[in-house]
């Protein structure tokens, strides 16, 4: 069964940019934690099976997100690594 504070996440989650004060502030006020806090605490929720029960669309939307994100990263650190294709010729 979710927690009520993982339930309020999801909950966030869905309508978060209906908030007319910035994010940050809000999970700041609203979690007790800082915003690298409450993504560490999102991402062990989305991984919990009741999270989809509650909410799977954003569940869904967050993995994919998620997914993006870390393949984006991979995707950037192997141009990094392999110069980028136009480095200086000795």
């Amino acid at each position: 069964m979710l927690s009520e504070r993982h339930a309020a996440m999801l909950d966030f989650e869905r309508s978060w940019w209906n908030n007319d004060e910035p994010r940050d502030q809000v999970i700041r006020a609203r979690f007790q934690c800082s915003p690298d806090e409450y993504h560490a605490e999102l991402t062990t929720v989305l991984d919990d099976p009741a999270a989809m029960d509650h909410d799977p669309l954003v569940v869904r939307r967050l993995k994919r997100l998620r997914l993006r994100a870390r393949k984006l990263r991979h995707d950037g650190a192997g141009l990094a690594s392999s110069g980028g294709g136009e480095g200086h010729h000795a």
